[in-house]
């Protein structure tokens, strides 16, 4: 008791309110990938909020370079007087009507299944993600685009699992996302996000947004990818499948790619009529570059194609976005499916019915991914919410892991103030006074099931209940936390019948 001494009025203020829970972020994500700037930044997580934030720290996307084919129709008369120097192929471009892209149906770059895909995809990532809702993230550079290590694939692999490691140690992040890592092909990919998995885990505060690598051909539509493309992520990831949830297919992304006008090849074929009869026409062929000629009729057609050349995206960076919009307007417990993605002219595959059965339910592995699919009318829908463990009772589906993400990381971080208090009766009511009134404030805006709070939850502390005297003894006390969580609607049921017409 204080000791008063001086005559005067004392004020003292008595607290009436028991300790509250304050809830965690549930939307986050931690970006993985190469950037424009990297230097000191290199392997150290940034926090941004938006694309203005990102170029400062990291620069702009990467450049693409390509090839055009363009054949200038019929013989060029010799009236049209053209320079037959070094500047020939200058002057023929204004004779250039049409313009084809070298891509696989020139039997070009075979060996490259995800050609749609730009090299680099990190800042487009983000763009995208932004555009769909997403609001704070991380970010970790592994390097610059012209680091020499970018063509060693054991070296890349292993940045990134660097950068993985960093990231651990960022307690506010909650998803992972690493879609620059697919060019490094299925197996490496697959192994990083099995490391991803294996994190969350260890970490109990994150979840992993997996894209299924689509091997498509973006010409011929090669059928019968789709069940092989399952089967690859299928039989790679293996562990901790509670932890992570993957999706299909890729978003043809209602954006161009960015190109440097510099590395934009033109390779022009024509011929100039002879001067006399019976003269040899003179082969004009040669390659042009499109910075060049600014302001040509060459120039504007490669433009045109280049703006119909549209990015095509996996889809895991939408997804982060979609996840944090619907955390934010419905909450975390709202399954983040049926709900449109923003920025897309639709998925590159059309996805039917027969087709999403067998990657919702898979007999043989258990192994769920959630559809992306076009609907007439609708738009581009995400048309499924389960984890990878498809077949689990209780962690079957994305919203009912992540809530208890959020629940056991906010009670966690509540109850730090009863470390080291007395292990006694006042301080157990303290505990499950505040988890309660956390409990019982989501059960009423929707996110626990029941009629009543104690068919929604429950919290047991005490001797006799949770703990015995020997746990006392030993400084342990031990709080049992139940929650009735509630799940998605994934299969509506409509059941009619005729019904009879009494006398």
């Amino acid at each position: 008791m204080a000791q008063y001494k001086t005559p005067n009025v004392y004020v003292q203020e008595k607290s009436i309110f028991p300790p509250s829970v304050a809830e965690v972020a549930t939307a986050i994500p931690a970006f993985i990938g190469r950037t424009e700037i990297s230097g000191e930044l290199k392997n150290i997580p940034q926090r941004i909020t938006s694309m203005v934030e990102y170029a400062a720290l990291f620069g702009g996307p990467g450049l693409e370079a390509f090839n055009f084919f363009a054949e200038v129709k019929g013989a060029i008369p010799h009236n049209a007087e053209l320079d037959l120097g070094d500047t020939k192929t200058k002057a023929l471009v204004d004779y250039v009507e049409s313009i084809e892209m070298k891509t696989d149906k020139q039997g070009e770059d075979k060996d490259e299944t995800l050609k749609p895909v730009a090299d680099h995809l990190l800042y487009p990532m983000l763009e995208h993600f932004f555009a769909n809702g997403g609001g704070a993230c991380h970010v970790v550079s592994i390097g610059s685009y012209v680091d020499p290590d970018i063509n060693d694939a054991a070296k890349e692999k292993k940045a990134f699992s660097e950068a993985l490691g960093e990231i651990a140690k960022v307690d506010e992040v909650t998803l992972l996302v690493l879609s620059d890592a697919i060019r490094l092909g299925a197996s490496d990919y697959y192994e990083l996000c099995q490391s991803a998995m294996n994190q969350c885990r260890i970490n109990q505060d994150r979840f992993t947004i997996i894209d299924t690598l689509d091997s498509t051909d973006p010409f011929t539509r090669t059928e019968g990818t789709l069940r092989t493309d399952m089967g690859v992520m299928r039989n790679a990831l293996t562990q901790d499948l509670i932890y992570g949830a993957a999706y299909y297919p890729y978003l043809e992304v209602n954006a161009p790619r960015y190109y440097n006008e510099d590395q934009v090849i033109i390779s022009i074929t024509g011929t100039m009529q002879g001067k006399e009869d019976g003269d040899d026409d003179i082969d004009l062929s040669g390659d042009v570059i499109m910075g060049d000629h600014v302001g040509t009729p060459m120039y504007a057609l490669l433009k045109t194609e280049l703006n119909n050349n549209k990015m095509v995206l996996p889809p895991a960076a939408a997804m982060a976005g979609i996840y944090a919009r619907v955390d934010g307007t419905r909450g975390v417990w709202k399954a983040p499916a049926n709900v449109g993605v923003s920025g897309v002219l639709g998925p590159v595959q059309t996805i039917t019915n027969s087709e999403q059965a067998d990657m919702n339910v898979d007999a043989d592995s258990g192994k769920s991914v959630n559809a992306i699919r076009a609907f007439t009318g609708k738009g581009t829908l995400v048309w499924g919410a389960r984890t990878l463990a498809g077949n689990d009772n209780e962690w079957r589906y994305v919203p009912v892991r992540r809530l208890f993400n959020m629940v056991e990381e906010s009670v966690q971080k509540a109850t730090a103030f009863a470390v080291f208090e007395p292990n006694v009766p006042l301080t157990w009511l303290k505990l499950r006074t505040m988890i309660s009134s956390y409990l019982e404030n989501l059960w009423k805006q929707g996110a626990l099931f029941g009629a009543t709070a104690d068919q929604a939850f429950f919290v047991n502390v005490g001797l006799g209940q949770t703990m015995t005297e020997d746990d006392i003894n030993n400084g342990i006390m031990n709080i049992e936390i139940g929650m009735a969580a509630v799940r998605p609607a994934e299969f509506i049921v409509l059941t009619f019948s005729h019904k009879s017409i009494s006398a």
